[in-house]
């Protein structure tokens, strides 16, 4: 269904685009063979007001024109849909050719491979993107490897409400979530969903590595305004602790929990195969110490020891 919206689109922005005069609605329902196939006239003009709505959401300018007979028309203009001519200094064009050397995926590697091949036709210089040598020093990566990214992402681009199952750290099994996406952010090598819980009525971000099971679009609207600026990293930041004002102090068996370590504003030898941490302790602490299990035991504060055995209960009753 969306290849034939997506070809109708197409041949519809083209007949507007090649005509000289103001076509009308039954001279485009003639021209476009999905129109032809419409079952009566009150499907097709439905149709075509979704097509010529969505035509200029992408940004085609279309003249509704009047004629002597009352007879009303329509026609896009050349010179009113022409881009402006392309001009980008080296850097940029550099900037261009590294961010396009980016995605791993298939289908993004495609699009910017061919994003790159029309703005050259278009005049940026080919010397531009300097790493474009198949030994370059450069070799940019952001590796995706949860099945859930390709979905989110196109649910993110198209505004698509999704459903998924969600595994949260002190969940024993997955729970359905109903979800307006916004924005997609990789953090500390990791991949996050920012958006809309509509179940829970607010702002939630999501690991993608704890989605299972396949993302599912969804009809309809969002319910919610899309904030103008989405933070994914500093939500996320926030919630691992980053920048807290407040430390934690933890036991942390010998050998384990390298990240709790990484993350330490310091270590003292405990005693008996454990090591004391003292870190920052922000929001969703909790949630992250539940996942080294028997390894962590919180000694203080006292709230934060709370919450971890209480999420660890859960686990245990599954």
């Amino acid at each position: 269904m969306a290849i034939a919206k997506a070809e109708r689109l197409m041949n519809l922005a083209l007949c507007l685009l090649g005509t000289r005069r103001p076509l009308s609605k039954r001279e485009l329902r003639g021209s476009i063979e999905a129109y032809l196939e419409a079952g009566n006239d009150e499907s097709f003009n439905r149709m075509f007001e979704r097509d010529k709505d969505d035509l200029r959401e992408l940004g085609l300018v279309i003249e509704t024109v009047e004629n002597i007979e009352g007879e009303i028309g329509y026609l896009a203009r050349r010179d009113s849909n022409r881009l402006p001519p392309v001009s980008l200094d080296a850097e940029e064009a550099a900037a261009l050719g590294l961010a396009a050397k980016v995605w791993q995926q298939a289908r993004l590697a495609g699009a910017a491979s061919g994003a790159l091949q029309k703005l050259r036709a278009g005049g940026m210089p080919e010397a531009g993107d300097p790493y474009e040598g198949q030994h370059s020093a450069i070799e940019p990566r952001i590796p995706v490897h949860e099945a859930a990214f390709e979905p989110l992402m196109l649910a993110c681009r198209d505004r698509r409400p999704v459903v998924f199952e969600y595994r949260r750290s002190n969940a024993a099994r997955p729970e359905p979530r109903q979800v307006e996406p916004w924005a997609l952010e990789c953090w500390r090598g990791h991949w996050y969903l920012a958006g809309y819980d509509r179940d829970r009525g607010a702002e939630r971000v999501f690991r993608l590595s704890r989605i299972t099971g396949k993302v599912r679009s969804r009809a309809g609207k969002y319910t919610a305004e899309v904030p103008d600026v989405v933070t994914v990293r500093e939500t996320v930041a926030s919630w691992a602790g980053e920048g807290a004002e407040r430390s934690a102090l933890i036991r942390l068996r010998v050998g384990a929990g390298y990240p709790l370590r990484a993350k330490a504003t310091a270590v003292r030898e405990g005693g008996d195969g454990w090591d004391e941490l003292e870190i920052p302790y922000g929001h969703g602490l909790d949630a992250w110490l539940v996942e080294f299990g028997p390894d962590v035991v919180v000694v203080e504060p006292a709230d934060l020891r709370a919450d971890v055995v209480d999420r660890l209960r859960a686990v245990a009753r599954g």
